[in-house]
């Protein structure tokens, strides 16, 4: 299994990150789905995370994230 830099891919899908311009982001955890084309095929689901992030951060930034999208009106920003 290869392992990639995640900022090329998330530029080429088009990730942006809505921050406020003194904002700095300090951890980060990007869940990917990953299809295989390959023989046999497949759906999987990769997790990458910032250097240090341990697994207690990595739950509360899934619950907190999980409580935003259920609770807050999310989409895409009118540009």
């Amino acid at each position: 299994m290869a392992e990639l830099a995640a900022g090329p891919i998330l530029d080429a899908l088009g990730v942006a990150l809505d921050v406020a311009e003194n904002d700095q982001i300090t951890e980060v955890m990007v869940p990917a789905k990953v299809s295989s084309f390959g023989e046999g095929g497949g759906t999987g689901l990769v997790i990458g995370t910032s250097a240090g992030l341990d697994w207690i951060m990595q739950r509360g930034l899934v619950s907190t994230a999980q409580y935003v999208l259920d609770h807050c009106d999310v989409g895409e920003l009118d540009d």
